[in-house]
């Protein structure tokens, strides 16, 4: 299992819900990265995509701990649940928010990291992995600056 996200130089995710600081260079490697694959999402992130609506191309999956159903997203209520029903997709991607990031951190292997040279105010944060010991530098795919804010693209393994 893989896990995609954009971190800010203190690693916070975003704010309220959202992402503060959000390039157009970062959606688009998102969305090429993940394209076709299965994808692990929270209720929060969910509320935060356009009109709610799955992302396109992908098998959506919620993973939630309530009731909340919606349209074009499979439920799952715990990790394992999240486990078993991805078992057989070819490439399944954790995209967020925090608190799914950090239930399903222990399964991934692979992680996609956007390093933005920003650090606005955060309230979620995603583990730094530089300071895990479980966790290496594989490569950097990418590096740029988009509206004087610099970033790079890099891959993580577990090892």
């Amino acid at each position: 299992m893989e896990l995609i996200v954009a971190v800010y130089s203190d690693w916070g995710i975003g704010r309220d819900g959202t992402q503060p600081v959000a390039l157009s260079a970062d959606r688009k490697f998102f969305r090429e990265t993940t394209r076709g694959a299965a994808v692990i999402v929270g209720r929060r992130t969910v509320e935060d995509f356009p009109g709610r609506k799955p992302l396109p191309g992908r098998v959506n999956y919620l993973l939630t701990r309530g009731n909340t159903e919606y349209p074009g997203f499979v439920s799952c209520h715990c990790p394992e649940e999240a486990m078993e029903k991805t078992r057989e997709a070819q490439r399944v991607f954790v995209i967020g928010g925090g608190s799914v990031y950090k239930q399903m951190l222990p399964y991934c292997d692979t992680a996609y990291i956007t390093k933005v040279g920003a650090c606005p105010d955060s309230d979620t944060f995603f583990p730094n992995l530089d300071e895990d010991p479980q966790w290496y530098r594989e490569a950097v795919l990418m590096r740029g600056e988009e509206d004087g804010v610099s970033y790079e693209m890099l891959r993580y393994k577990r090892k």
